[in-house]
């Protein structure tokens, strides 16, 4: 049998093996909740919030809020995101109003002197707003919760290069906010008019290097590969550029072409797009050349410094996953702001109403506009930990398992333990006895393996999902 000690200290971050890929490329859920969002029930009572939120105000646990602001000045075709595409500003003014509605129920619920160790603005097009209402909205949550100030605190906003004035960096430093992440997406030129979003890279890296002057850290840059007139080596080309801008972080996610949909796929091509040989050809190259630029491989589609503390928490085993991807901060219960926002706590998961005149009803009636969600029950609570373990620390450790829960991994898992048994075959992940470890080949397919532990996924991996790779 082989030692997991010597794989740890000794292998790659990644193997390439494409014969394994054609196997288990299937689709498979990202894995930022368990029970998946496919399982919330889609009535799901705002009572059962509720009390959700009072077992969490009981814990004392800090908070992470996360606020949908869904405007965008301009329409990117590839986009899936729930926006409103408008360029009058003011429009955003009500929205704002009743965010500031929703985080005084929040308040009252979850708890007002709760420290906030973690905040996040994301879009849309959070940038969108003028700076005196990004402004009045961070003054408004100070008032409701407990915002800190300390080094320790992660407070992000997702930033689009083309909507940043001269003094947009400046007030959202001043605000508090502390790390952002840039879409880029592709400088290619050509790829940029197809999904109408033209930014020079002179822009981008003008934004990147002002932020890294004021002092944000953990800058990340977003890059999607499998866009129209990607080949790989133009990827390869916008690859090299952003290597040079050194970002600590990289996100580079998989374009699903779905038009059926997303109806602003439709003004994408399909002929224009990358093969799934050429897109893979992309991937390959990007993972291989990222490690040889020094970036260490998170998972899935993330890429960081060794220095970044994503990297340090994943070496220390304290990175997690939750709605907005990997996090330092396991430990949050999550407060959800704005249209179709997804909030969590230890045992339950809720979400606000995608409808924007639907939300804005029940915050101008007074009350939550939760629509959907679901109460964890044991089982799912410990499946989430065993996933988590290995989509974030690559491992499984059975002591640390039994002194989490109480029970025998063996026992209680002994059919997913049998079902992996073509994977170890398969080198995608290794059993010493103390722990199983995911091998190098088996981190880009991690998905594939953690679905094996997903209860909801045991008759096979439902179409409703994206593919793995």
């Amino acid at each position: 049998m082989i030692s997991t000690s010597t794989f740890e200290s000794t292998l790659p971050q990644f193997i390439w093996d494409e014969a394994l890929i054609r196997r288990y490329d299937l689709s498979g859920p990202r894995y930022t909740s368990y029970p998946t969002a496919v399982e919330f029930n889609q009535n799901y009572p705002v009572e059962d919030m509720e009390k959700a939120a009072a077992r969490s105000k009981a814990s004392d646990r800090p908070l992470s809020l996360y606020t949908h602001l869904p405007f965008c000045a301009h329409l990117c075709y590839y986009c899936a995101c729930n926006k409103v595409i408008t360029k009058q500003r003011h429009k955003a003014i009500p929205y704002v109003e009743r965010l500031l509605k929703e985080a005084a129920i929040q308040s009252r619920l979850f708890g007002a002197d709760r420290p906030v160790k973690q905040l996040h603005w994301g879009g849309g097009t959070p940038t969108f707003l003028p700076n005196d209402v990004m402004a009045h909205l961070m003054a408004g949550y100070g008032e409701q919760f407990n915002l800190q100030t300390d080094e320790d605190r992660d407070y992000s906003v997702e930033i689009d290069p083309r909507e940043v004035d001269q003094d947009t960096l400046a007030t959202l430093w001043q605000l508090g906010f502390n790390r952002i992440s840039l879409g880029v997406q592709d400088v290619n030129p050509q790829v940029q008019k197809a999904v109408n979003r033209i930014q020079p890279r002179e822009m981008t890296e003008a934004v990147l290097n002002e932020a890294r002057r004021i002092g944000f850290r953990s800058i990340n840059l977003d890059l999607i590969y499998g866009l129209p007139h990607q080949t790989p080596e133009s990827f390869a080309e916008t690859l090299e550029a952003v290597i040079e801008m050194s970002p600590d972080r990289l996100s580079v996610f998989s374009y699903a072409h779905l038009p059926d949909r997303f109806y602003p796929q439709t003004r994408i091509l399909a002929d224009t797009l990358p093969t799934p040989q050429q897109k893979l050809a992309i991937l390959h190259n990007t993972i291989n050349r990222l490690l040889e630029a020094g970036y260490e491989y998170i998972g899935m589609d993330h890429f960081a410094k060794p220095n970044d503390s994503l990297a340090v928490a994943q070496r220390e085993g304290r990175l997690r996953r939750n709605f907005q991807g990997y996090t330092t901060h396991s430990d949050c219960d999550l407060v959800s702001l704005g249209v179709s926002a997804i909030g969590q706590t230890d045992d339950a998961y809720f979400q606000n109403n995608h409808d924007l005149p639907s939300w804005e009803a029940a915050l101008d009636a007074g009350h939550l506009a939760i629509t959907k969600g679901v109460n964890l029950t044991r089982d799912d609570r410990i499946r989430r930990w065993v996933i988590g373990q290995l989509i974030c620390q690559f491992r499984l450790d059975r002591q640390q398992f039994s002194d989490a829960w109480g029970e025998n991994l063996d026992r209680y898992f002994a059919d997913e333990l049998h079902r992996l048994t073509p994977m170890i075959r398969d080198e995608l992940i290794v059993d010493d006895g103390q722990r199983l470890q995911v091998l190098p080949a088996g981190r880009l397919l991690i998905r594939a393996i953690c679905q094996i532990f997903d209860l909801y996924r045991k008759e096979g991996a439902s179409q409703r999902f994206s593919r793995i790779i």
